[in-house]
This record gives structure tokens, sequence and C-alpha cells, in this order.
């Protein structure tokens, strides 16, 4: 017997019935043979093609909150991605379900986003007068950008999970949903931390009632959350929060909102870094030649526009910054005696 055979016996054991089991995916868009001394099941191999991505080691040069933060305590999107993971497993764990699907989706959730965060995001959406979704540029990344221009050739459960991790469209497994929640919890929790690390919001600014319920401290905030998934899922059968608690987390969401993510302090690097991303993209449009070879081919498929948006988009913040410096900032130079 195989060990992946194996596992995936336990998991029928194990796991919920309502769980996504690895022997029942919906399979890859390319199908693969399965060999016989195959130790990961299909979820635990999409897990590795992740971490061991391009895409997914540029996580952690790209900006979480803050843009271009001096210190190193701050969260970029690796350190978001991970918390997301952990905090993901915890309630897979707990609720029974499939741990390697949800850390599958947990790990590839993000690796659409553009440098700057959202400020990039919104600059390439006015920049090609369309919206840029970085849900749906994750997809991207692992369907077609990944493995010069091969894709991760993940599974269909991992690939919706990614997609549909944020907007109008729920995940079909549970697994998915549970990412969903642990991307809100974990991103409104550790900004605050990084806010007060920034001198920006006090602890005490967070409006008492929140406190009361969701705790005092970043420990006792995701406990009461992580907790509350658990205890009311269990209790109807489906992912969910209880009302008082979910009601909290999305007045604590907004509070953030109003004091943290739209203000001054936050944001004001967000114009330049904005005005940067456009400018890069005119750029590249007006000499698509100058693109990276690697990404020339791409323009036969895929056009002009659409080739120089995955471009820039899988830029870091560093690299975007010295990528403007060599095209548009004069070099020094000196007269040779």
């Amino acid at each position: 017997m195989s060990v992946r055979y194996y596992l995936e016996q336990q998991e029928h054991l194990l796991l919920d019935p309502c769980a996504a089991f690895s022997d029942t995916s919906r399979g890859r868009p390319r199908p693969e043979e399965i060999r016989e001394d195959d130790v990961r099941t299909c979820y635990q191999r999409d897990v590795d093609r992740i971490v061991h991505s391009k895409a997914f080691r540029r996580l952690m040069h790209k900006t979480q909150v803050f843009i271009q933060p001096e210190g190193d305590h701050y969260r970029t999107r690796m350190t978001h991605t991970i918390e997301v993971a952990r905090i993901a497993r915890t309630i897979a764990r707990a609720l029974r379900l499939n741990e390697d699907l949800t850390e599958a989706i947990a790990m590839g959730h993000d690796l659409g986003h553009t440098p700057f965060g959202h400020a990039g995001e919104g600059a390439l959406s006015e920049a090609m007068g369309v919206p840029f979704r970085h849900n749906e540029q994750s997809l991207r990344v692992v369907d077609l950008l990944e493995n010069d221009g091969q894709g991760l050739n993940l599974t269909y459960e991992v690939r919706m999970g990614i997609l549909c991790h944020t907007g109008r469209n729920q995940p079909e497994t549970l697994e998915g949903q549970i990412v969903r929640r642990a991307d809100r919890i974990a991103y409104v929790n550790h900004d605050i931390d990084d806010a007060i690390r920034a001198g920006i919001l006090s602890g005490d600014e967070i409006p008492l009632e929140i406190r009361d319920l969701l705790g005092h401290t970043h420990k006792q905030r995701i406990n009461t959350l992580v907790c509350d998934v658990i205890d009311a899922s269990r209790r109807t059968g489906e992912l969910t929060m209880s009302c008082d608690v979910e009601d909290a987390l999305n007045e604590l969401r907004n509070f953030m909102f109003r004091n943290v993510y739209r203000s001054p302090a936050a944001k004001s690097e967000e114009t330049k870094a904005q005005e940067m991303i456009k400018r890069l993209y005119d750029y590249y449009i007006r000499n698509p030649e100058l693109l990276p070879a690697d990404f020339l081919p791409q323009l036969s498929f895929d056009g002009m526009e659409r080739t120089v948006c995955d471009y820039i988009a899988g830029m870091t913040d560093k690299y975007a910054i010295d990528k403007y410096a060599e095209l548009f900032i004069p070099s020094g130079w000196h007269v040779r005696g």
C-alpha cells in the first residue's frame, strides 16, 4: 500500500463527511499520472507547488498596509499569508475538515497582489481601464504565469478556493470558506498591531464595546474569533460565526478603514506609489520590446496591456522602486580627469 493511498484512507476514517477528500478531487486542468510510490495527497502536493513557486517567494517583499515601513517587525504579504494559514488550519482541525486543502488555499490566496498593496491594485485598475482584482490575478498566477507559462496545474478545489477567498462568490468547499474567514480575522487584527507599532493608533481608541466582546489584546481577539467560528459552526452545521461576534468583527474592520486604512499617516506615500506604477505601465506600453525575455512570448496571445499588467503586478515593492529609478531618475556622473 502506498503512503498516498494510506493517507487518503485515513481521511475517510478521521474527517467529517462534509470534508473535501483528496481522492474525490475534481482533478487538475491537465491530468497527471498517479505514481505508486507517491507519499503525498493531491492537496499536499499543491501546498508544495505553491510554497516552491517564485510568486510565493516574492510575497516577502510586498507591502501589507504600510508602504516601505521602517523596521523589521511590520507585516508583509508573506507573514500575512502564514498567519492566515495557521488560523485556517486551527479551525479546519477542530472541525475535522481537510487541513491540507485549507493550507494550500491559504498559501496561494494572495499570490496575485501587486506591489504597494491596494494602492498598486488601484493604479493598475486606472491604467487598464478595468478593475484589477488580486484574487483573479492569484488564479492567473497559478494557472498561467508560474513555471514558464505552464502554471502549477493545481487541483480544482484549491484554484476555486483561491479565486473565491474574497468577492461576491463563496468557495464551494468548507475549507475554502475557512480561509475566507481566516483572512479577515488575520488582517484586521495584525493591522491593528502594525498601526499601534507605527504610532497612528492606540489600543484604547478601539471602541470599548468591541474590546469587551472580542478582547483587549491581539491574542485575546484572535482567540475569541477563532473559537467562535469553531463553536458556531459545530452548533449550526455550516461554516459561520455567531451574530454578535461577527457584527463586532465587521465594526472593527469599519473602524480600521476610518482610522488606519484611509488615514493620512498610512496613505502618506500612496499617491507616489500609484504614480510610480502608472508611469511604469505607460513606459512598457510604449516599449513592449523592453519587457523581460520571458514575457515577450506572452505578447502574441495575451496582448500588450495584459502582458504589461502581469509583469508589473508581479513586481515586489523594492523591484518596482529600483526599476522606476533606473528608467526615470538620472544616475550620478563624473568628469574623467
